[in-house]
């Protein structure tokens, strides 16, 4: 039989705990969701204003693509920032590099046990953040790079258009 541990016997989830957690929680998403849209802005808006260079030069859409990416890890960043600061403001880390560091790696599930007893629960309610804006964040991903190689696809399309002979419209024959 496994022997626990005094502390683990002992724990008991608070009320405040869940209260802050879907507080962090709910916040987190917020802040996603409004991420997210303006990815979807910024990146739609440098699309519009380069559509004629990205026929010509493929890579610029591809930088859209990296544009996109870029946004949507500073919007995570952000997040971390966010449970960080609450972690420091609540004793529960001792200074914010600490809390940033330890956050970031709970966000994405590497890491967990780094929190006092009595934030526990937080660590897995931080994972589970982590996981929901990681999905929504992959599905803006997939969007770029899908339209990215629609564009591709297209503009080749109308290149070899261009490029193929003329079809002739009589057969030559005068019967």
């Amino acid at each position: 039989m496994h022997e626990f541990s005094q502390q683990d016997l002992t724990y008991v989830t608070r009320a405040d705990e869940v209260l802050w957690g879907a507080l962090l929680l709910a916040l987190t998403i917020a802040i996603h969701g409004t991420g997210m849209l303006l990815t979807l802005r910024a990146t739609n808006s440098v699309r519009d204003r380069t559509r004629e260079v990205q026929s010509r030069l493929p890579a610029v859409g591809l930088g859209i693509v990296i544009l996109g990416a870029w946004i949507i890890v500073f919007v995570h960043l952000i997040e971390v920032a966010l449970w960080a600061a609450f972690f420091v403001l609540k004793g529960a880390q001792p200074n914010i590099f600490t809390a940033f560091y330890n956050a970031m790696l709970n966000y994405t599930t590497l890491q967990s046990g780094y929190l006092p007893l009595r934030w526990r629960l937080l660590e897995g309610m931080l994972g589970m953040s982590g996981l929901l804006t990681l999905a929504w964040s992959t599905s803006i991903l997939f969007i770029l790079a899908q339209e990215f190689m629609e564009q591709v696809q297209k503009d080749r399309k109308k290149r070899q258009s261009r490029s193929a002979p003329a079809l002739h419209h009589g057969s030559g024959d005068s019967g």
